[in-house]
C-alpha cells in the first residue's frame, strides 16, 4: 500500500505503465504462507486501485524482475524472496523504473508511506484478483524468451562451445534456477550443465544444506563437488535460491577444487566483456565511451584494468 501510495505521487501514468510482481519458492508450512501467497497480495493491492500488474504464473529468477520493468516499460517491480538468507525469512526486492533496486531518497520515502497506511483497504487482501482481474498480465513466456535471446548479444563464441567437451555441474539450491540455467547454457550453445538431483527441485525447507548461500564456499558446495567428480566435470556452477547470486568452482591440475570470489568472478567477467569489446570495436568507436560500474564493496581491480585500458570506472 505504501509502494502505491509513493508510485501514484511519482508517476502520472503509473496505472497505465503498470507494476511487476516476481515471486520464488520459499514457503512455510506452519504458516501457510509462501512468496507466492504474498505476491499475490501484493498484485491483490494494485489490481484493487485499478493498475495494470505484470504477475508472473509461476516463479522466476530475481534478474527477470527488473529485466521486465525495462522491457515493459513499467514505473517499478517488485521480486518477493529471501535470497539466500534462512529458510524462515521472507521479504522483498523493490526495483525502479530505470530496472535498478531502489536507492535513497525512494526507500526512505516508501517507508514514510508504508506508515501512513498500515491499515488494510478494501480488497488488498483479496488474493484471488490476481485470477480473475483483467489488468492482470502474465509477462513469463515474453519476458523469457526475450532474456535468452539477449544473452546471445553478450555470447562471441558459439561455434567453440558448441564445439566444447568442457562438462559443467549446476546447483540451484533448491531454488528457482534449474530450468532457467538450462536454458542460458543452451543460448550459449554448451552441453546442458549435469543438474545436482537432490539440489535440483525447489524445497522451501533447503533439506540438503545448511546455509542456501553459495558464497559460503566449498562446505555449502559439497554435493556438487563430488558430483563433478563422478562425472568428471571440470567446472561447477552454483546459484542462489533466487538465483541472483553466483558461485563458480573449478577443479585444478592437482584435483583439488579452487572455489572462486565474487571478486575474482568479477574481475574475470569485467577482462574478458573489455576483451571482446576490443576484438568485435568499429573503428570510430571510442574506448573513452566505454564504463564499468561496481559496488563500494567490491574490489577494485577493474578501476586497475580501467585505467590501463582507457575505460571509465565507476
Amino acid at each position: 500500500q505504501g509502494i502505491y501510495k509513493y508510485l501514484e505521487r511519482n508517476f502520472s501514468d503509473f496505472k497505465q505503465r503498470g507494476f511487476v510482481v516476481g515471486y520464488d519458492t520459499r514457503g512455510q508450512v506452519t504458516s501457510n504462507c509462501s512468496s507466492k501467497k504474498l505476491a499475490k497480495l501484493t498484485a491483490a493491492v494494485l489490481l484493487a486501485k485499478d493498475v495494470l500488474v505484470y504477475f508472473f504464473s509461476t516463479y522466476v529468477p530475481t534478474p527477470f524482475v527488473p529485466y521486465a520493468v525495462q522491457q515493459l516499460g513499467a514505473v517499478a517491480g517488485v521480486m518477493i524472496t529471501a535470497s539466500h538468507n534462512r529458510k524462515e525469512d521472507n521479504g522483498y526486492k523493490v526495483y525502479w523504473e530505470n530496472g535498478a533496486q531502489i536507492t535513497s531518497p525512494h526507500d526512505k520515502e516508501i517507508i514514510k508511506c508504508i506508515e501512513e497506511c498500515v491499515e488494510p483497504w478494501n480488497g488488498s487482501w483479496n488474493e484471488n484478483l490476481v485470477d480473475t482481474s483483467p489488468l492482470r498480465q502474465d509477462p513469463l513466456k515474453k519476458i523469457c524468451d526475450s532474456y535468452m535471446e539477449d544473452l546471445t548479444k553478450i555470447c562471441y563464441h558459439r561455434e567453440l562451445n558448441v564445439q566444447s567437451n568442457l562438462k559443467f555441474v549446476h546447483t540451484s539450491f533448491h531454488g528457482v534456477g534449474h530450468d532457467y540455467v538450462q536454458l542460458a547454457f543452451k543460448a550459449f550453445g554448451f552441453q546442458p550443465p549435469i543438474p545436482v538431483p537432490e539440489q535440483k527441485d525447489p524445497d522451501p525447507d533447503f533439506s540438503t544444506v545448511k546455509c542456501p548461500n553459495p558464497e559460503e564456499g566449498e562446505c555449502v558446495l559439497e554435493l556438487s563437488l563430488r558430483l563433478a567428480e563422478k562425472e568428471n566435470a571440470k567446472v561447477v556452477v552454483a546459484t542462489d535460491p533466487d538465483a541472483d547470486r553466483l558461485a563458480v568452482a573449478e577443479q585444478q591440475e592437482n584435483g583439488c577444487w579452487k572455489v572462486f570470489t565474487g571478486n575474482e568472478l568479477a574481475a574475470l567477467f569485467g577482462w574478458w566483456m573489455f576483451s571482446c569489446w576490443k576484438q568485435n570495436r568499429s573503428q570510430d568507436s571510442d574506448v573513452r565511451n566505454v564504463y564499468m560500474l561496481a559496488t563500494t564493496v567490491s574490489s577494485k581491480i577493474l578501476r586497475a584494468i580501467a585505467l590501463k585500458e582507457g575505460f571509465h570506472f565507476e
